[in-house]
Parts: C-alpha cells; sequence; structure tokens
C-alpha cells in the first residue's frame, strides 16, 4: 500500500477502468469519504461516470468495475450501493498503518508538494499605520498568517508581505494631529480638528517630540489658523459639513507644511516610524511576521506610478476630463471609471495600487493573494482591469475577503473607529484572552462571513471553549506517555509497534480520522480556508476525548497498552502540526 491509502484505492478503479473502458480511460477518478461509516472508508461515483458513455445502467458497470478490481491486501470489501455507488470498506490494518505513518513523519505528516514550490506572495494586514492594531485588523492578520503556514505546508513558496501607506492623506492628517498636540503642549491651542486622530497614542508621540526637542517645532497657532476655513456646529452631520470640516483639515495640513518647511518631514516621519513600530512589535507578539514590509512612496520615489499611468496611456486605457486623467476601468467591469491622476497633478491611492500590482507581477511571482476587507469587494474589478490593461495574467490575482471581526465584551458591542481613538487595540484584545484563543478564535469561521468574537468563551476553560479543548487533548496525550515512559517506553520504537490489538471503535473511527488530515490540508490549501483546519482539529480532539474516556490507556496488557500509546501519540503529532499552521501552542499540562 501506498503512504496514501486513497491513492491505492484510486490505482485499483484506474486499473478496472482500462479493463471495463479503455476509450474513457482518462475519465477522472474521484473518492470521497461516506458521512455513515456503515457506508465503508471511500466511495466512488465512478460507474454512474461511465454509464452514459457505455449505454448501460450504472450498478450493471458498477458490478462490471467490480468484477476487474485486481485484489489488494488492504480492502475488506468493495460493494455496490445506492444508485451505482462502489463502497470501499478498508481492512483493520490498512486503517491503522495511518498510525505508524504519522510518528514516521512526525511534523512532516499531512504536508505535501503539490505547490511544487511555486512563488507566492500573500499580502495582508496592511493597516495604515496611522494607530495602534485594532481588533478587526486581528482577523486578516490571524487569517493571513495561518493562510501562509498553510500553503507552506502544501508545498508552496510563500512570501508574507506588508504593504505600508506611507505616502497618503491618511499620513498628513497623523502628522498634523502629532504635531497640534505638540503644539498644545507648549500653549499653541488650536481647535484640535473632529476628524483628526484623538488617541491617546497621538498625545504620547507629541510628548516625545516635546522630550526629544523641546520647542523647535513652536509655531503661533494664529499662523497655523491662518486662511482656513470655518467649522460648521459640531451637531450637523451632513455631506455640506463633512466636506467642510474634510477642507479645514486639508488647509491645516498646508500650513503646517508651509510653517514647518523642511521640518515638516521630521514631524511626518516620526508619527510613522513611531505606529509602524507599533504595529510590527503587536504583530511579532502575536506570532504574525512578514519577509517583506513594501512602502508605498518607493512606488513614487522610483517613478513607478508615473511609468505605469504612462503606459496605461500609451495603450488607450487612460482620457482626460476636467483636468485629470480617467483609467477606463469600465470596460473591464467596473462600474465607472476611475481617476488616476487629478487635476492638480497628484496621483490617486488607485494609481499608486495599480503601480504596487504591475511591482508584484514584475518580481516573478506565480501566484499574488491579497487579503483585503470584506468592504474592499467593489475594488477588486477596477485592479484586475488595470491588470489586464497592462498586458498582465490577472488569473495569477486572488483576493480573499476578511470580515471584520465584531468584538462582544459583556454582551455589548466594541466600537473600534481609529479617528477617533475609540476602539479595542489587538493587543488589549491579546492580553485579555492569550495569542491562542484570538489566533483560534479568528479562523473558525470561513474568513468572508460575520464574526462575533465571544470574550467570555474565549477565556472559559470548559468543553465548549474549542482551542482549550484541543489543548486539553494534547496535554492528556502527553500525561499518558510521561507515565509510559517512566515505565520503561521508548517512544522512539513507537512507530514501529504492532497495531493489531487496536480494534474496538473508537480506535478505528479514530484511525480514520487520523487518515483525513493529508486530504484537509489539500483542500483547505486549494480553498484558502485555514478554517478548515480549526473544525478537523475540533473533530479530531472530540474522537480522541470519547476513546479516552471510554478505554484505558495504560493497561496491563503490554503489547494492547504500546499499541494504544502509539495511537495517543499520533493524536498527539498531528494536532501540533495542525495547531502550528493556526499558529496557536500545545502545552503539555493544563
Amino acid at each position: 500500500m501506498t503512504l496514501d491509502i486513497r491513492t491505492h484505492i484510486a490505482d485499483l478503479l484506474r486499473a478496472a477502468l482500462n479493463s471495463v473502458a479503455p476509450d474513457a480511460a482518462n475519465t477522472p477518478i474521484l473518492l470521497e469519504r461516506p458521512k455513515q461509516a456503515s457506508h465503508g472508508d471511500f466511495a466512488s461515483n465512478l460507474a454512474l461516470q461511465l454509464a452514459k458513455p457505455l449505454r448501460r445502467a450504472p450498478r450493471d458497470v458498477a458490478q462490471l468495475l467490480l468484477s476487474e478490481l485486481p485484489a489488494s491486501l488492504w480492502l475488506e470489501k468493495a460493494e455496490i450501493a445506492g444508485a451505482g455507488f462502489i463502497n470501499f470498506t478498508l481492512k483493520a490494518a490498512a486503517r491503522l498503518k495511518v498510525v505508524s505513518d504519522v510518528l514516521t513523519a512526525g511534523s512532516a505528516y499531512g504536508g505535501s508538494q503539490a505547490g511544487q514550490k511555486q512563488k507566492v506572495q500573500i499580502e495582508f494586514v496592511s493597516a495604515n499605520p496611522t494607530g495602534p492594531l485594532h481588533v478587526g485588523h486581528g482577523r486578516g492578520a490571524a487569517y493571513g498568517a495561518s493562510l501562509a503556514s498553510l500553503l507552506s505546508f502544501a508545498g508552496w513558496d510563500v512570501t508574507r508581505e506588508y504593504y505600508v501607506n506611507d505616502a497618503g492623506r491618511q499620513m498628513d492628517i497623523l502628522g498634523l494631529s502629532t504635531w497640534l498636540r505638540y503644539l498644545e503642549l507648549h500653549g499653541e491651542n488650536v481647535p484640535f480638528p473632529p476628524n483628526g486622530y484623538q488617541g491617546d497614542y497621538v498625545r504620547d508621540m507629541a510628548g516625545q517630540m516635546q522630550a526629544a526637542h523641546a520647542a523647535k517645532y513652536v509655531r503661533k497657532a494664529a499662523d497655523v489658523l491662518a486662511g482656513t476655513p470655518g467649522l460648521p456646529d459640531a451637531g450637523r452631520a451632513d455631506d455640506e459639513a463633512k466636506t467642510q470640516r474634510e477642507l479645514h483639515l486639508d488647509a491645516l495640513i498646508a500650513n503646517a507644511k508651509s510653517l514647518l518647511g523642511e521640518d515638516w518631514p521630521y514631524v511626518h516621519s516620526h508619527a510613522l516610524s513611531e505606529q509602524l513600530a507599533d504595529g510590527r512589535d503587536d504583530l511579532e507578539e502575536f506570532g504574525v511576521h512578514f519577509e517583506v514590509w513594501f512602502s508605498e512612496k518607493a512606488l513614487f520615489d522610483t517613478g513607478l506610478v508615473a511609468r505605469c499611468v504612462e503606459k496605461l496611456e500609451a495603450a488607450g486605457h487612460i482620457y482626460q476630463q476636467d483636468g485629470a486623467k480617467w483609467f477606463r476601468s469600465t470596460a473591464f467591469g467596473d462600474e465607472k471609471d476611475r481617476v488616476v491622476q487629478r487635476d492638480n497633478g497628484l496621483y490617486t491611492y488607485f494609481a499608486s495600487d495599480i503601480a504596487y500590482h504591475l511591482n508584484k507581477f514584475e518580481r516573478g511571482f506565480d501566484k499574488v493573494i491579497n487579503i483585503w476587507g470584506a468592504d474592499h469587494h467593489g475594488y477588486i474589478p477596477r485592479v484586475t482591469g488595470a491588470l489586464q490593461a497592462l498586458g498582465l495574467d490577472a488569473g495569477k490575482l486572488q483576493v480573499a475577503l476578511v470580515q471584520f471581526a465584531v468584538l462582544y465584551r459583556n454582551g455589548q458591542k466594541a466600537s473600534m473607529s481609529t479617528r477617533s481613538g475609540e476602539f479595542v487595540t489587538l493587543r488589549d484584545l491579546r492580553r485579555e484572552v492569550g495569542n491562542d484563543a484570538c489566533r483560534f478564535f479568528y479562523v473558525l469561521r470561513k474568513s468572508d462571513q460575520h464574526l462575533d468574537f465571544d470574550l467570555d468563551l474565549a477565556k472559559s476553560q470548559s468543553n465548549e471553549n474549542p482551542v482549550y479543548y484541543i489543548q486539553y487533548a494534547h496535554a492528556r496525550v502527553c500525561s499518558v506517555m510521561n507515565a509510559w515512559a517512566e515505565a520503561g517506553g521508548d517512544e522512539a520504537e513507537l512507530a514501529r509497534i504492532d497495531l493489531s490489538r487496536l480494534d474496538s471503535p473508537h480506535e478505528l473511527a479514530l484511525a480514520a480520522k487520523l487518515a483525513e488530515f493529508p486530504e484537509i490540508i489539500g483542500a483547505a490549501a486549494n480553498d484558502l480556508a485555514p478554517h478548515s483546519i480549526a473544525f478537523y482539529l475540533k473533530d479530531l480532539a472530540a474522537d480522541f476525548h470519547s476513546w479516552y474516556n471510554a478505554e484505558r490507556m495504560l493497561v496491563e496488557d503490554v503489547a494492547l497498552k504500546d499499541a494504544r500509546v502509539a495511537m495517543a501519540a499520533a493524536v498527539r503529532q498531528t494536532i501540533r502540526n495542525g495547531m502550528a499552521i493556526l499558529g496557536v501552542s500545545c502545552p503539555v499540562a493544563m
């Protein structure tokens, strides 16, 4: 038998197919695991696929296939079911071989070379460095990190990348906000704009500036306010009022740049570097690492943004209107055309985003995966359209959408608005429930599904808490193995132990569950779905706890005891492999 029993069964069916219908020898052979154990270990619909071309009833075709099926030491039986399915039941030895497979492969169990070392770039988080990362960012971080580990485990050459938005208006707003708080410390009180960044972290950065440079950057409040349009009443929320507030903010930024002159880059870079360093530290503590931190500003400094727009213009995809340059994104499925260069000569964020994607393709990645918030759904057609317009293979780009998680504390929804300063930081959440609960709970749902983060459940030490339940299974195995080793057991010999004494329904079911792990990995990697691993680990832990509660591990019968310890060790290894992908630890005691 090959290491992969699924491949073995498929090979048997392929041999039968070549004999029964050589003209249909290329028919795909699909094997599924039946939902009911009574239906065997695998089921195939090959006979149903062949019925029409062979002009025979499916059950008749199934009977022909069975008559030509080669003999196998690993098959207990193969039988026809329903409309013409073929169900395969494995012998106990075939089911149990997975235990030695797991123990032999160790940390590599479940992995593959399906990705063939193709280069894939995963860009995720990429939050504007305008404040601490909040709970919403945490889900994208956990999903992206888990997906990167998953694809690496499945044989891809993965590059994790963070796109630093260090060239746009938001950073100017942060720089201004910091400077205004700095002026306050020196008695120059400028009415703080309601649409500036108002968190305590802004005051902290202002304090750092004061401590390092005293009054070097102080300017008169009257000069800062000179020529700025007035602000509407605070209670107004209409569009005109919003526009007035933005114009007032832009005027303050312009005055700051003018008054500070060559000192403005320091104020800007101070705010940027402080927040970027804070975000980097936060993510590192969260177990989220990036090989590349890519600067948006570099796209302008190297002239790539201008070159990108020129290429689009030369290809006939740009037109001018009202002094601005527009990309014909409607020609590629977008709802309207998009400005890439404003009438004042400044490029838009979309222009730099096109340039960033061009840069990704020029770096030679075989696949590019963007992880975006679900609110960016409408951005997909314009980006893919721009890639097509540049003559690039837009099929290499895949966008995974992530719904922001909503945190509930004591039944109350927490606000997460960065500008207002009223947000729950990722760091605070991690300190409250721990990294493990954060990483696991964030990937408990498909990424594009809404997620309510239940703090009470995440902190509970009960079977209802999935991460605790899985970690407890791991700790239980460690306890068993420690006792077994103290009695003279040798872990190095576990892969060669005779497993024939394992014959209870719990043990055979657990073996079948272990055998599913490589299939789960393959499907999850194909679907960009690490949540599948979380579901699998919950089921594996449940099967283990059921077995543990039904059978004694350390029995007097040495052969049975060793076999059960080997099974438990295989469960432990598989839990470790799955949890490593999700970035969750496996305590040896709880």
